[in-house]
Formats: C-alpha cells, structure tokens, sequence
C-alpha cells in the first residue's frame, strides 16, 4: 500500500504557515498523476505545465497576457476594465496611448487589437507604452465606443 500525508495546513518549525513550501536553489516542485510529470515549478517561479494533447509542455508565464484593456473611445475616454494599465491618453480622434504599470522588457511583444464597428491598428510600441489608431475603412480615425487590446510578452 502506498503512504499518505493527510494535513490541513502546512506551518514551518516556528509554526506560522506564510512558508509554504520553501525551494532551495536548485529544488523543483513537481505535480505527478501516475508517476508522469504534469506541472514543475522551480525555485525561480518558473512554471511549465503538459499542454491537452500530453506530451508537450508549456511556459506558463510565457501563455498568459500580460496587459488587456477594454475602454470606450468616444466623448469621455474612460477605462470599462483593464489589467497592467498605467493610464490612458486620448490625443485626439481616434488616437490613444496606453501605458503599463509594468513595463515590457522589449517592445517585441505581440499585440491584439479590437472594436466594436471599426478597425484598429498599433502605430507605435515601447516597453512602456503602445499607440492605438482607430479608423473607417476610408483609413480616417474615427471614435469608437468598444476598444480592446490584449498583450502577449515579457514583463521587465
């Protein structure tokens, strides 16, 4: 038969439980479900975890967004919800800039854009910043009511 640890809650030596688990250098935290890997965390927060086909694993600090916003470009400019947003700064019909309240570290990053009734392209990327236009199909900026933009890259 094989051995269980049943517990509730786990607390260091002194006996406060804000430890955790507590990963020399070189440990790794592994998840296992019939002795094969599923999820290793190391001590550096890396987390790798098998992707739905299962033999294939993926970062998962590299697959999560790292910004994403969702505002109304029209009268007020206004944030509906957001995630990382420092700010933003309408500069004119159809013009925003967006900056990071953690700043990317290149502006290699990729970025997805959205409106409701219009197209939206980036004019311009920085580490800390990204420009948004939004336009007609006549390629004039115009305002427009739903604007999303969702970020994918690394975090400074």
């Amino acid at each position: 038969m094989a051995s269980e640890i049943k517990v509730d809650t786990i607390v260091n030596a002194g006996g406060d439980n804000d430890t955790g688990i507590d990963l020399a250098t070189n440990d790794q935290i592994l998840l296992k479900v019939a002795n094969a890997t599923k999820l290793t965390m190391n001590s550096t927060g890396q987390t790798t975890i098998v992707g739905e086909g299962g033999t294939t694993t993926t970062s998962v600090q590299q697959g999560l967004a790292k910004y994403w916003t969702q505002f109304n470009g029209t009268s007020t400019v206004a944030t509906v919800d957001s995630f990382n947003q420092g700010g933003l700064t309408d500069n004119g019909t159809g013009n925003y800039t967006i900056s990071y309240t953690n700043n990317m570290n290149n502006n290699d990053f990729s970025a997805t854009t959205g409106t409701k009734t219009h197209e939206e392209m980036i004019e311009a990327v920085a580490t800390s910043t990204v420009q948004l236009l939004t336009m007609n199909s006549s390629g004039t900026n115009v305002d427009d009511a739903i604007n999303s933009i969702i970020v994918h890259g690394d975090l400074a």
